[in-house]
């Protein structure tokens, strides 16, 4: 049950995080800090990295693990040239603020609900297991902002991130490379292949991959997933979700139903501001988990 509490709860706190990288108050402040505003992928990887301090592309290659290395260092470190990760982080509080203010955050939770969400939210994060978890660690190491909006978002941000790390864990321990991560994510039908462009793998390395995969009968030849590909992509869920357990059982089931309640008024908002891409990469609610 708890593995399945914790997707559930992954399913609300996700879009709100991800509003960071996508809405145009972000990009507006990333503009501002001199960054190129007309693609995404530089002020990701400024808003994302910035609690990890100014590192280099072999930390970030680490701690994003399905990105190629390639595109990793056409972005890193020449982000730090352009703002220090102090900036970084500042900017990145006025881009949240500006970004939930805008979808009535304040106004459709409340003062005494958005206080309680805060409360709860940094409950459940400050419960993370921390071992093995640089981007959850780097973001619990910041401090919590006064604003209660600020503050439920920084504690959504470690969940999320915290469940990342574990699911680079869940990867690796399948036996999958970071590209083949990625496509043997495609092969199970969580988004079409096209999607994943944005990690920066050639052609020539996708194709690679897949082979490697398809020797291992985990594809068949159309690159679609065998029975044997569906099987690991679902471990690696269950596993992923096991080893984000750890925040929602020490939060409770009735804790983490009560934020979950607290915050649909702002996924709903979120979801109807059209600001998030139709289809993810992540695939959320395409990988079925067994409570």
């Amino acid at each position: 049950m708890s593995g399945f509490l914790a997707r559930q709860m992954w399913h609300q706190i996700e879009p709100v995080h991800a509003t960071l990288y996508f809405s145009p108050q972000a990009f507006e402040e990333a503009a501002a800090l001199g960054y190129d505003a007309g693609s995404r992928w530089p002020s990701y990887f400024a808003w994302r990295t910035a609690p990890l301090g100014p590192a280099g592309p072999g930390l970030v290659a680490a701690a994003y693990y399905s990105f190629s290395p390639a595109m990793i260092a056409e972005h890193v470190p020449a982000i730090w040239s352009v703002a220090t990760p102090r900036q970084v982080l500042d900017a990145r509080l006025r881009a949240v603020d500006r970004t939930l203010r805008a979808l009535g955050a304040p106004g459709a939770l409340g003062a005494e609900g958005l206080e309680e969400a805060a409360r709860l939210a940094i409950r459940a994060a400050e419960s993370v297991d921390l071992a093995h978890r640089p981007l959850a660690a780097a973001n619990l190491d910041l401090p919590w902002p006064d604003e209660p909006h600020l503050a439920l978002w920084q504690a959504y941000t470690v969940l999320r991130e915290h469940r990342g790390d574990g699911h680079l864990t869940a990867l690796h321990a399948a036996g999958l490379d970071a590209c083949e991560a990625l496509v043997s994510f495609a092969a199970v039908g969580a988004a079409p292949e096209e999607n994943f462009a944005g990690r920066g793998w050639s052609a020539e390395e996708w194709a690679a991959a897949r082979e490697r995969l398809a020797g291992r009968g985990l594809l068949d030849a159309d690159g679609t997933a065998t029975p044997a590909g569906h099987a690991l992509r679902e471990r690696v869920e269950r596993l992923t979700d096991e080893l984000a357990a750890r925040p929602w059982q020490a939060l409770g089931e009735a804790g983490a139903e009560r934020l979950a309640e607290l915050n649909r008024p702002l996924l709903g908002a979120v979801f109807e501001s059209g600001m998030l891409p139709m289809i993810s990469t992540l695939g959320i609610g395409r990988v079925k988990v067994a409570a």
